[in-house]
């Protein structure tokens, strides 16, 4: 495997693990926040259920196969964004509105991100 595909795989599995959060959640909102409910499975927490342990699985397996045949420094970037990536896609999963304090830590997650990269690359010697 060559290391743009590794690494398209690895970038792969930041989705599914972000997948993972918002299917999550949405199981679990058919219980209590506090003590949960009634273990009751519907087929709609079922499939949500089986769908995130599908992401869980296939996430690290193309994690695996990113770290090792793909580009590390690019996945290592990218994994900053994974909290950003998940809330996003539990707001849409979930219908709820992002607020703007949401936006502001997606934008320091950005930054700090950006700024980790410019601090650790090689300079060249020219």
């Amino acid at each position: 495997m060559n290391s743009k595909k590794a690494t398209f795989v690895g970038l792969l599995a930041i989705f599914l693990w972000s997948m993972i959060v918002a299917l999550i959640k949405d199981v679990s909102s058919h219980f209590g926040a506090v003590g949960g409910g009634a273990f009751d499975f519907d087929w709609s927490s079922s499939t949500s259920l089986l769908f995130a342990a599908a992401a869980m699985g296939f996430g690290y397996a193309a994690w695996n196969v990113g770290i090792l045949h793909g580009n590390v420094t690019l996945l290592a970037g990218a994994s900053y964004f994974i909290p950003v990536f998940s809330a996003f896609c539990s707001a849409i999963l979930l219908s709820t509105p992002l607020t703007i304090s949401f936006w502001y830590g997606a934008f320091m997650v950005c930054i700090g991100s950006i700024l980790c990269w410019y601090s650790t690359r090689v300079k060249s010697s020219t």
